[in-house]
């Protein structure tokens, strides 16, 4: 073992929703069943999200604009930010993070989201920044809605906005989810559920006066750890799912 892998210090796997949760409806379906097989790492696995890393402009991180209409998406505009560290606290620079959400109505623009809530034709719910030296990301958005899910009578899913994480290669994607303290429906949603109630707290996002601009938009704090034993949840084999 490298001096490295000596000094790793393992995900608490206790933390981690496992793959198959029963109250969690669709993991039934999307979890695999059979033992995993090793293959030889290809090229695509190898190389990282590269040339993707040029395109990504400063405009892509504002929610409420990059929708390209020339209107403001409707909502209540929020500033999520937050610093990319590892388990040493050390920060991760050139991260690309990704988030995706549903619009202030709590819904998606997709064709799988039939929900009878309003469509903002100003508001596409996708954004991506690159961290910086300091392993900060920051976006201005507005805040998701709750919507129904059919996961169960009466199902609804608390607030919460997406993220996918980048590393060095394309098999180090991380995706995670941010939820919005003081939420009622965090004690009724099974995803939620999957997760020790001591660990939610690395889900939820700390409100920040420090980060809320007067006038403008309220602030939200969302430090997210890539491993060890204080690592942000993350979902099992990705994800992509709407919920």
């Amino acid at each position: 073992m490298s001096s490295t892998d000596a000094r790793y210090r393992p995900r608490d796997a206790g933390a981690n929703p496992p793959l198959d949760h029963p109250d969690y409806g669709s993991t039934r379906t999307r979890h695999p069943k059979q033992p995993p097989v090793p293959l030889e790492h290809t090229l695509s696995e190898v190389t990282g999200p590269g040339p993707a890393l040029a395109d990504v402009l400063p405009e892509d991180a504002d929610l409420t604009t990059n929708a390209g209409t020339g209107a403001e998406a409707m909502g209540e505009r929020i500033i999520v930010t937050g610093r990319v560290v590892d388990e040493d606290g050390t920060p991760q620079p050139n991260t690309l993070v990704e988030i995706w959400q549903c619009n202030a109505a709590g819904r998606y623009i997709h064709e799988g989201d039939q929900h009878p809530a309003p469509i903002d034709p100003n508001f596409i719910g996708r954004g991506r920044c690159l961290t910086d030296e300091d392993g900060t990301y920051r976006f201005l958005t507005i805040k998701p809605g709750a919507y129904p899910w059919r996961n169960h009578p009466n199902a609804w899913r608390p607030a919460h906005i997406h993220f996918s994480l980048f590393g060095p290669a394309l098999v180090t994607r991380l995706i995670t989810q941010m939820y919005f303290p003081g939420d009622p429906l965090h004690e009724l949603d099974p995803i939620m559920g999957s997760i020790p109630r001591e660990h939610w707290h690395r889900l939820i996002g700390d409100y920040d006066h420090s980060i809320t601009q007067e006038e403008w938009a309220l602030g939200y704090r969302f430090d997210i750890v890539l491993r060890g034993p204080d690592a942000t949840p993350f979902e099992a084999g990705g994800a992509g799912a709407l919920a």
